[in-house]
């Protein structure tokens, strides 16, 4: 699978080619530190006094480097489909060599980072229900009013919640139907490769 980049990404990564080798090593090394540590303006502008070029040049060199280096690692993009994809914005074969051996050297780890990121969702742990039906009032003599009760427990970081709620036999079938609907999305081909990409 080849990483697709846009015109603002391709003209921050085209700045690295006149910057020359040694420069764009270093500007990965600031990448990595950057995903590592989060912004980091001094570092950004000792590196641009160090190279001699302007903090602005640096900034979306390094924004470039970020994005190629964490879209790449996300999606898991092999080895050759990295060269390929970096072969499309026409970079010498040595810094093609130097970006190809930050991405490998550095792959585990931005994957590692990216997932202490995510966000932690709660998960189902169990269900309970109940069915409350009103047959009168003092007002109404024949009247019959269902309701639902739910309570959902959940797990989120080892703590466990729980949430009631409660509804009319009407509404819980809209949900459920728009639940299964929902599972059966997930079994097409499009769903699946949007989760597989995501892991």
């Amino acid at each position: 699978m080849l990483l697709v980049l846009s015109e603002e990404q391709r003209e921050h990564l085209g700045r690295l080619p006149g910057l020359g080798a040694a420069a764009a090593g270093e500007l990965g090394r600031l990448a990595v530190e950057l995903l590592r540590r989060g912004a980091a303006p001094r570092a950004l502008e000792a590196a641009a006094r160090k190279l001699d070029v302007s903090a602005d040049a640096v900034q979306q060199g390094v924004e470039g480097l970020t994005y190629l280096l964490t879209e790449s690692a996300k999606l898991m993009i092999s080895e050759t489909d990295f060269q390929d994809s970096v072969h499309v914005l026409g970079f010498s074969d040595e810094l093609n060599k130097l970006l190809l051996q930050l991405y490998l050297d550095n792959r585990k780890e931005i994957r590692s980072i990216l997932s202490e990121l995510a966000p932690k969702l709660p998960s189902y742990h169990n269900l309970e229900w109940r069915l409350d039906v009103q047959l009168a009032s003092r007002s109404l003599r024949q009247q019959i009013k269902p309701a639902v009760t739910l309570k959902l427990h959940l797990n989120q970081n080892g703590d466990q919640t729980a949430q009631v709620l409660q509804t009319d036999p009407s509404t819980l079938l809209h949900l459920i139907q728009q639940l299964e609907r929902a599972l059966g999305e997930m079994k097409t081909n499009h769903c699946r490769r949007i989760v597989r990409n995501m892991k």
